[in-house]
C-alpha cells in the first residue's frame, strides 16, 4: 500500500470512497433517503473544488493499493473554528468497508499528523459522529475526547464528537514503525 497526496485527477476515487462509505457506515444514522440521494459527480466536483482553492496549509492524501486501485482518503489543514489549543484539523477520513481493520486508516492518519508538523501544526482535532463505531479507532490512537456539538443531516438531528491530539510527535511516534507510506 502507499500513501500518497492526493491530486484533482483521484477526485472521482475519492468521490466514490466518501459517497460509498457513508452509505455503508452511516445507514440507520442518517436517513436513508438522504444517503441514496448523494451522487458521486457532484462529490467529485466539490473535491476538484476544494483541491483547487486549497491554499497551502492544506492536504489531500489517498490510500493507493499495489495495483493503483485507490481505498482510502484523508483531507487536513488548520482548525476551522479558532481552537485555541487544537490548531490542525483532519477534516475527512474513509476507507472502504472491505479494507476497513487492516491499518490503511492508521497509516493515513500518520501521514496526515507528519504533513501537519510539516506545516507548523503541533496538535490537532477531528469530529466524528458520535453513534459512529468507528470513534473508537480514534480512542485507541491516544485521541481525547473534548466535547460534542449537535449536527443535522439529511434532516436527522445528531450530535458529532470532536477527537484531539495535544501532541502529534506523540502520535507519530505511536504510530511509527508501521510500514506501507509515502508522501
Amino acid at each position: 500500500m502507499l500513501i500518497r497526496r492526493a491530486t484533482v485527477d483521484d477526485a472521482n476515487a475519492i468521490a466514490h470512497i466518501q459517497v460509498d462509505t457513508w452509505r455503508t457506515s452511516y445507514r440507520g444514522m442518517i436517513p436513508d433517503a438522504h444517503l441514496d440521494s448523494l451522487s458521486y459527480e457532484s462529490c467529485a466536483d466539490r473535491w476538484v473544488q476544494r483541491m483547487q482553492g486549497a491554499d497551502g496549509r492544506s492536504g489531500f492524501l489517498v490510500a493507493q493499493e499495489e495495483y493503483g486501485v485507490i481505498i482510502g482518503f484523508a483531507s487536513y489543514g488548520p482548525e476551522r473554528s479558532a481552537d485555541p489549543v487544537y490548531r490542525g484539523e483532519l477534516y475527512a477520513i474513509y476507507v472502504l468497508e472491505a479494507h476497513q481493520k487492516r491499518g490503511v486508516g492508521s497509516f493515513l492518519v500518520r501521514e496526515v499528523a507528519g504533513n501537519l508538523m510539516e506545516g507548523g501544526f503541533d496538535s490537532m482535532l477531528l469530529w466524528v459522529l458520535a453513534d459512529n463505531p468507528s470513534r473508537r479507532f480514534y480512542e485507541k490512537l491516544g485521541g481525547r475526547n473534548l466535547r460534542s456539538q449537535p449536527i443535522e443531516i439529511g434532516g436527522a438531528k445528531l450530535q458529532e464528537v470532536a477527537y484531539g491530539w495535544e501532541d502529534l510527535t506523540a502520535l507519530e511516534r505511536l504510530l511509527q514503525g508501521r510500514p506501507g507510506s509515502q508522501g
